[in-house]
């Protein structure tokens, strides 16, 4: 049986305050602790679905920070390599395999060794391209030219321009919920949406090409042409481009040092493709790069896309209700792999700059405080993005005008 929300927070806060108790009853506590932790997972999914409070929370920012242990607001340059390095490892043995491993196993052991290799290393990679976010954050060490250093080459070399995204990606952070300003996965009204739509998410064929389509080539399309962006009332919105409405003045030469540094990798991978050949490069490089994408693509998606999340035109948003309009998912092994990305973004949207070691303790911290504003959906991510592509398709007011809810009815 699943307990209500209220409930298992007001358990979780009593078993917190016992912990201030006296050391004898610290071994109950632990024990406690453990049995609410369980009870918080039961509910996760049920809890999710409930509609997020839309009113002024009864916090401020400063409450959750508060809660919060001071030092996981502390970066380290040691810790933080230690993680990179431990990653580029991990990623320099899969490469060692698939180069010299995969072609001495038999012709049929390839073709599970392969899609096996290409899993790994894109996931691994990916948990690289989110230390490289987290430079653009500022939150790898207290050095800016440092972080920009690292994220630089750590996103050029997977094909992200790491100061154009950086620069929009801020924007996003600073108006998350935002209808007008806000810079991905805008929520569109029904009135906004093609003729098309009903008969693409109205049915399972055409939900599975969209999310197929999502995860190939969304994000490429999106640095290109700001697909899925805030529309900008120019007819091409590029990522590549210094002149593009996404970047003031200041920015633009930053741009240009992304797009060198994207040219520099573009030449490394010709000449690699010279001497070994395009499906040598596809195969070691290229896939797994492209899975990059495909999880940076469904995480964000599923971050922001969930019909218990509100949405705000102007005459509703402020920031620490739309920073709030975020959920946490369970990607399983994954949530390691991925330095926490997936199962701490809504603490990762009020404290963008906390190094990801930290995220966990720190969320475990802010949820009492959080209550009901937090939301955790621990719905397996394959039927999660289903139900998602199938439910999450407009927006539509609802009891309150100026707060949209997503709608799946047409």
């Amino acid at each position: 049986m699943l307990l209500p929300t209220t409930y298992v927070q007001e358990q979780l806060r009593t078993v917190i305050n016992r912990n201030t108790g006296t050391s004898g009853r610290r071994t109950t506590t632990v024990v406690e602790g453990k049995k609410q932790e369980l009870l918080l997972r039961r509910s996760g999914s049920s809890a999710a679905m409930q509609r997020s409070p839309v009113d002024k929370p009864p916090f401020t920012l400063g409450d959750i920070k508060k809660a919060i242990p001071p030092h996981c607001f502390h970066r380290s340059v040691i810790k933080s390599f230690s993680y990179l390095l431990h990653d580029l490892a991990i990623a320099a043995g899969l490469l060692y395999f698939a180069l010299v491993g995969i072609p001495a196993l038999p012709s049929i052991l390839r073709l599970v060794a392969w899609p096996l290799y290409w899993a790994a290393q894109g996931s691994v990679l990916t948990g690289v391209w989110v230390i490289g976010h987290e430079c653009g954050h500022h939150a790898f060490s207290d050095y800016l030219l440092l972080d920009n250093l690292v994220g630089l080459v750590l996103h050029s070399a997977l094909l992200t321009p790491f100061f154009s995204w950086k620069y929009s990606h801020r924007r996003h952070h600073a108006n998350t919920g935002s209808m007008e300003k806000d810079e991905v996965y805008v929520a569109k009204k029904k009135s906004a949406l093609p003729w098309y739509t009903p008969y693409v998410f109205g049915n399972p064929v055409g939900r599975l090409v969209y999310i197929a389509l999502q995860l190939t080539l969304a994000w490429p399309l999106y640095l290109a042409f700001n697909l899925s962006g805030q529309p900008y009332p120019r007819l091409v919105t590029c990522h590549y481009d210094p002149y593009s409405p996404l970047f003031s003045d200041q920015e633009r030469v930053q741009v240009l040092v992304s797009d060198a540094a994207i040219l520099a990798v573009l030449l490394a991978l010709h000449r690699l493709t010279a001497a070994y050949g395009l499906w040598w490069v596809v195969r070691v490089y290229g896939v797994p790069v492209m899975i990059v994408g495909a999880l940076f693509v469904l995480i964000t998606y599923l971050h922001h896309t969930h019909r218990a999340l509100p949405h705000y035109d102007s005459s509703e948003w402020e920031w620490l209700r739309g920073s709030l309009a975020t959920v946490d998912r369970d990607y399983g092994v994954l949530n390691r792999v991925l330095h926490n990305v997936t199962d701490t973004h809504v603490l990762h949207h009020l404290f963008p700059s906390m190094p990801h070691y930290h995220a966990m303790e720190a969320t475990r911290a802010a949820r009492p405080v959080l209550g009901e504003y937090y939301k955790f959906d621990r719905t397996p991510i394959i039927e999660a993005t289903w139900r998602e592509a199938k439910e999450c398709m407009y927006v539509e007011p609802r009891e309150r005008d100026g707060i949209y809810w997503y709608n799946n009815k047409f």
